[in-house]
């Protein structure tokens, strides 16, 4: 069986061979996994995804026990020590936890504990519950109260020697207060809080360098730095939580072990409780789990632990895992935080998204600060509210969304949000609803600045110059983006691509000084630039963007109106309301409302008009050429098909659209003609079956020959 068709065999179906092939695959994945979470601080799965590779391995063992491999991943804590540290042997080995992934797995480890201490149910028995900080293992040596040495945990045996880099960090004491141990090994977490991992990121971004997916790999990266002076730089915090070699134990309990760190002057977490029953080991969990984005640093679940040390002793450890601790986690791919506010983005084609701005909360291994809420339709059926506690979901590479509020979490101040009827552009231009074909409104909402928008315009001269419009040799999309962020000569509008010569010349800044460009370059850019003075009016009226108004539709308009001012004089009575102007646009075929609105919009707004006026005092619009009505083809449907080889499709449709013919995409009833190529399939085959003239490709020349 293929090894992807395998992994997705559920473990009660696998036979020994397979298990076998199985457990081989799990152990190099597990390992490749873990070299890239411990060793090089950037995973490439989820907590999720990476739990689920490790449940599927401990449950094939427990099947077949015979076929545990040495390299199992249930022996293993961790991953092998990177070359780059010296080596630190742990005096006590730092080992794992197994996890809990529901309430009854949880009642089920307090049963198993009270099974083998053999206590009944009227025995009391206490637990300590805590965050399970979502950072890296710290291991800190303290000599007659001097931080000595400081190891990352390594394979759980053998650790990094990071002392230098630990001594930079703020919460972490060179030297020690109170009533402490000669020999004291602290054990803890090194984490960043997230709205330092945010400012890290930000500044990263500006200076161009490294961007982290999360606060812990931006903590595990930065404590594992060769160069101290940039882990000193950074944010680094940590929480005490638990020990390793000590000379003399400070008490008898795990509650009254991490009291006595917080006296020797670490930080502790102050939400680690006392409980004796599961239903208030779950209710904790359940507490923090609710209120997870306000506390500022990244948790993956909650801790529990037996809190007698003797307990915890005669407990004891299988393989390297304690039978007397477990960490509950929370689901992966969903968290609850709290919806901070709503900001509306445009988009480059003008649509109006609103995007939920939240206290940032770690989901599926990535930090989520946006959300998307889709449109105000969405919004109000969520029913959400600024200030709730909503649910985010995010699924892979998917964009985090908004699945819903918590109803009993809903402060007083809670504010309703209504969706803007401006756009927030500079313009402050009205927002239009997209109407469906048969005419209903749509729930897309836009911009009616078009190209005058500030956040449309990038889109709108891409579009300007893009192949079948303007199509300017040399300017693409990445030569526009350098212009519109050129200081020296922004390109803002399409007429300042035309007046970019003549302001090159007038600059003390020279365009052949910048990156990229030379004489030669320039000297061809310009050259194609003035080759587009002169354009053709379908081309023109194409290149404005104007929405619902593609190609075919701006032919038809250019043969309609002949020349370039009587499609604007047209244009502009329409925007005004003129009902005989709209009537006229109106009659001509294929022609609907939803372009004749779209023309009426776009030439209403003031900044499209300078725009376009602007743009046509620069160039030369070359009026359309009449359609003939007396060739062979003058009224008739085509259709083209299969491989043409004396002439490009474009040049097919537009000697056919010359001669008076519409040419179709697909074969129909109302089909005349089917000049059908080599490699013609199904619409050739359609032709035929409809009983359809068709033509080869010298037939047609022959047909049209005089006519073309």
């Amino acid at each position: 069986m293929p090894s992807q068709q395998l992994a997705s065999k559920p473990v009660d179906q696998l036979n020994e061979e397979e298990a076998t092939s199985e457990l081989a695959r799990l152990a190099k994945e597990i390992a490749f996994h873990n070299e890239r979470y411990h060793t090089e601080d950037a995973p490439l799965i989820s907590d999720a995804e990476y739990d689920a590779l490790r449940r599927r391995n401990l449950a094939i063992e427990q099947r077949f026990p015979g076929l545990v491999r040495e390299d199992s991943p249930s022996k293993q804590v961790g991953a092998a020590v990177s070359e780059k540290f010296r080596k630190v042997v742990h005096a006590v080995p730092m080992g794992s936890l197994d996890n809990a992934f529901a309430d009854q797995d949880v009642t089920d480890f307090v049963a198993r504990v009270r099974r083998f201490l053999r206590l009944d149910g009227e025995k009391e028995l206490a637990f300590t519950a805590e965050p399970k900080i979502d950072g890296l293992s710290l291991s800190l040596r303290y000599e007659h109260g001097r931080l000595v040495k400081a190891a990352t945990r390594g394979d759980g045996q053998v650790g990094e020697d990071v002392t230098a880099n630990a001594r930079t960090v703020a919460e972490i004491p060179n030297v020690l207060s109170g009533d402490f141990p000669d020999i004291l090994e602290v054990r803890g977490e090194v984490y960043m809080r997230t709205a330092d991992f945010a400012e890290l990121n930000r500044r990263n971004a500006k200076a161009g360098k490294q961007i982290f997916a999360n606060p812990r790999n931006s903590a595990a990266g930065s404590l594992r730095q060769l160069d101290t002076s940039i882990t000193a730089s950074r944010p680094l915090r940590f929480f005490a939580y638990a020990w390793g070699e000590i000379s003399k134990m400070p008490a008898d309990t795990q509650m009254g072990m991490v009291e006595a760190f917080a006296s020797y002057g670490f930080h502790t977490n102050p939400l680690m409780k006392l409980f004796t029953d599961v239903e208030g080991l779950l209710a904790h969990y359940h507490f923090i789990e609710e209120n997870r984005a306000t506390l500022g640093y990244d948790i993956d679940g909650v801790v529990y632990k037996v809190n007698r040390l003797d307990l915890q002793a005669r407990l004891g450890y299988v393989s390297r895992t304690p039978r007397w601790a477990i960490a509950h986690k929370f689901p992966a791919e969903k968290a609850m935080t709290i919806l901070n506010g709503i900001d509306i983005q445009v988009g480059r084609t003008g649509a109006l998204t609103p995007v939920a701005r939240l206290q940032p909360v770690t989901v599926g291994g990535v930090v989520v600060v946006n959300a998307t809420l889709h449109n105000a339709e969405e919004i109000e059926r969520l029913g959400v509210m600024i200030g709730d506690t909503v649910i985010v979901q995010r699924a892979g590479d998917v964009i985090p969304q908004i699945l819903g509020y918590v109803p009993d979490k809903r402060p007083e101040d809670a504010k309703p949000f209504h969706f803007p009827t401006v756009c927030p552009c500079e313009l402050k231009t009205p927002i239009v609803r997209d109407a469906t074909a048969g005419g209903a409104e749509g729930v897309v909402r836009r911009c009616s600045g078009e190209f005058a928008c500030p956040f449309q315009r990038i889109e709108h001269l891409r579009h300007f110059v893009s192949r079948r419009a303007f199509d300017i040799e040399g300017l693409g999309e990445k030569q526009i983006e350098f212009f519109f962020t050129d200081p020296d000569l922004p390109v803002k509008s399409p007429a300042d691509i035309f007046t970019l010569a003549r302001r090159d010349a007038e600059n003390q800044i020279k365009l052949k000084e910048k990156d990229g460009y030379g004489d030669v370059s320039v000297g061809k850019l310009f050259a194609a630039i003035e080759d587009r003075r002169r354009i053709g009016l379908d081309r023109m009226i194409y290149s404005l963007g104007i929405r619902h108004v593609g190609e075919r539709t701006a032919v038809t308009f250019a043969r309609a109106y002949g020349n370039w001012q009587a499609f604007h004089d047209a244009a502009l009575a329409i925007a005004g309301g003129d009902e005989h102007a709209r009537a006229e646009m109106d009659a001509l075929e294929d022609i609907g409302d939803a372009a004749i609105d779209a023309v009426a919009r776009y030439f209403a707004e003031e900044h499209n008009r300078k725009l376009v006026e602007e743009l046509a005092a620069e160039i030369d619009v070359i009026d359309a050429e009449r359609p003939k009505t007396d060739s062979p083809v003058a009224g008739k449907t085509i259709v083209f098909t299969g491989a043409l080889e004396r002439m490009s499709r474009d040049e097919a449709k537009a000697m056919a659209e010359k001669l008076g013919a519409k040419v179709a995409g697909s074969v129909s009833k109302k089909t005349d003609l089917v000049v059908a190529g080599p490699g013609a399939g199904s619409k050739l085959k359609q032709a035929t079956e409809l009983g359809i003239e068709v033509i080869d490709e010298n037939a047609w020349f022959e047909r049209v020959g005089g006519a073309a």
